[in-house]
């Protein structure tokens, strides 16, 4: 039995000890491959109030939550697992009415503040001479990217980035960056339809 262990023990050793003077090397952290088309535009199909030019690798889908109102739709991204939530509503020339929607708006973008480290807001002038309010949010949070917009009076139109996955936020970057310039080219071609 003791030559059994003492065969065993040196066999082991000559396994381990055969090269010397090996560097090991951890390999780094993997992340997915993420391959981007360029960026290409059609424009809406006129059924909605609102008009603008989309990515001609998304789909628009409608709305199917239980609360849905007409004309909330989905920009969806399958290859990505995304989608740009657009929720409109009419604002019936009613000043309260409209002060309710920016409130629930910016309690909506408010929630992302626990995981958020940061919250940009700016708001721009679009070509169509309406303003929007564009919220980038930077962190692991539900929602990269969200915009405000209304004509005060008649039209009001939010609108919300989402994924459909569990990956760090860091790892989608890329597709994060990709998306976030489709939103800023459907609200550079924003229109009203009367």
């Amino acid at each position: 039995m003791i030559k059994y262990v003492l065969f065993v023990s040196l066999l082991a050793m000559a396994a381990c000890g055969g090269q010397k003077n090996v560097d090991f090397v951890p390999k780094p952290k993997g992340y997915p491959r993420i391959d981007l088309p360029g960026h290409a535009y059609q424009t809406l199909e006129p059924t909605h109030p609102y008009q603008f030019e989309y990515s001609t690798y998304a789909r628009i889908l409608p709305d199917t939550f239980a609360r849905a109102e007409p004309h909330w739709i989905f920009v969806n991204y399958p290859k990505f697992n995304a989608s740009i939530q657009l929720t409109y509503k009419p604002v019936l020339n009613d000043p309260n009415r409209l002060k309710g929607m920016l409130e629930d708006s910016y309690k909506l973008a408010g929630k992302h503040k626990i995981k958020a480290y940061s919250i940009q807001e700016k708001v721009t002038r679009l070509p169509s001479g309406i303003w929007a309010n564009v919220i980038e949010l930077r962190g692991e949070v539900p929602s990269q990217m969200q915009f405000i917009t209304t004509d005060t009076t008649t039209n009001f139109l939010r609108g919300a980035l989402y994924f459909n996955t569990a990956t760090d936020n860091d790892s989608l970057a890329p597709v994060i960056d990709y998306i976030k310039k489709d939103m800023l080219h459907m609200l550079q071609t924003l229109k009203w339809r009367k």
